[in-house]
């Protein structure tokens, strides 16, 4: 399986899957240009792409699904209520292309995908699991932290791509509104570097993890700054890093951590 986050951030979130046989993006968050310059970046073609899961309906997530859909017919899957919610944002779509989520098992052809709910202020917002060949992808992004279902599926992965995306105290002393402010730091706004960091302890297990952190805040957070704040963490909880489990940041302009794996 490939596993590659096109762009990851406050501005804009797209990931790309593959298998021998399918090709998937989880969210198309940006222009349907840009998805498609990062996808022939990394050697895949648009007209490639087997299907489209939309995590919620937030703008940095739907961007380019409508425009990608219609231009390649490729069909979109969410859940009832995210369509309603979307359908008005990203344009007419062919009736076969609507793929409405009725539970959270689905096939796309030798991809077994599975949903679970994420705490954020959308109106039914999922994550998703990608199972394919005895290896778990997982895209973890819009926490407002994580629950016991979602720390379970975590367990059971081997690439996550996970938020970390913002510093407490740049957020509480930043440029943002306190109504702002205090959504981000609830339980249905986003996941600190520090919860990050609590969190990937709580997931690690025997089996060995590669995590992305990703979604990251453009005012609230530095690359540097969620990456250090996640390794200390783990260093200082005895964590044996690049045995028990990698780290690396996801970019939010162009493609990053292009991963392979059987």
């Amino acid at each position: 399986m490939i596993f590659c986050p096109l762009y990851s951030g406050s501005s804009g979130n797209s990931t790309f899957l593959a298998s021998d046989n399918t090709k998937i993006l989880v969210d198309a968050g940006l222009s349907g240009k840009n998805i498609e310059t990062a996808l022939l970046k990394i050697g895949f073609n648009p007209n490639e792409i087997d299907a489209i899961l939309v995590t919620h309906e937030h703008t940095d997530h739907i961007k380019g699904v409508g425009v990608l859909s219609r231009k390649y017919n490729i069909p979109i899957y969410a859940n009832a209520l995210t369509w309603q919610c979307m359908l008005k944002y990203i344009g007419k779509i062919k009736e076969h292309n609507i793929k409405v989520l009725y539970n959270n098992h689905i096939s796309i052809k030798d991809m077994d995908i599975t949903s679970f709910s994420t705490s954020h202020d959308a109106v039914d917002p999922y994550g998703y699991a990608i199972d394919c060949k005895n290896k778990r992808a997982c895209v973890a992004t819009d926490l407002g932290f994580i629950s016991d279902e979602i720390k379970y599926i975590l367990k059971d992965s081997d690439i996550i791509l996970l938020e970390s995306n913002h510093d407490v105290e740049m957020l509480k002393f930043g440029p943002y509104p306190y109504d702002l402010k205090r959504r981000i730091l609830s339980k249905i706004g986003h996941l600190s570097n520090d919860d990050c960091g609590k969190a990937i302890l709580n997931i690690i297990n025997n089996k060995f993890k590669k995590i992305i952190l990703g979604h990251l805040s453009k005012t609230n957070n530095y690359p540097e700054l969620a990456y250090q704040t996640v390794i200390n963490t783990l260093i200082e909880a005895g964590v044996k890093l690049n045995m028990d489990v990698t780290i690396s940041m996801a970019r939010r302009d162009k493609p990053s951590n292009y991963i392979k794996f059987k």
